[in-house]
């Protein structure tokens, strides 16, 4: 399950792709546009900038920008700078891989079998959609568009 610290990141930086036009965001103005908690806020963008997400500036005109161009962030590495791993199990991740504590014989293991076509399936949408991607299904689900929820896989 997506934790509220993903959600609210993934939506931070949605809006910081929508309207910083290359000019700093404050936390305050995000915080207001989108009703999250400033002090929260506040922390999840401190650690996205500490893992080059995010660049900050101090002063009269400070506050947020990307790092980068929003088409070359993705969600999943947001969610994986959030949440840590996207695999529902140990066993099957491909960043913190660990043998469950409590399975009998990996090789046989029919529960880790389908856990990794999970992983594989939420790592393959994942890894292909960027913020930018993110952007466009926010504005065409303004604009009344219902195609705006289809993936192709």
């Amino acid at each position: 399950m997506l934790s509220k610290q993903s959600k609210y990141g993934l939506r931070a930086l949605i809006y910081l792709a929508r309207h910083s036009q290359g000019k700093p965001v404050l936390i305050s103005e995000i915080a207001q546009r989108e009703k999250m908690p400033r002090k929260f806020l506040e922390r999840i963008l401190l650690d996205l900038k500490k893992r080059g997400v995010l660049q900050s500036r101090m002063g009269k005109g400070g506050g947020y920008i990307l790092a980068r161009r929003p088409e070359q962030i993705t969600v999943a590495e947001i969610i994986r700078l959030t949440d840590g791993p996207l695999a529902p199990v140990p066993c099957v991740s491909q960043t913190a891989y660990a043998k469950c504590p409590d399975c009998n014989d990996e090789e046989t293991c029919c529960i880790r079998v389908v856990m990794k076509e999970v992983r594989d399936g939420i790592a393959l949408i994942l890894d292909r959609t960027s913020l930018a991607d993110m952007l466009a299904k926010q504005q065409a689900l303004e604009a009344g568009s219902c195609t705006a929820l289809a993936y192709q896989i």
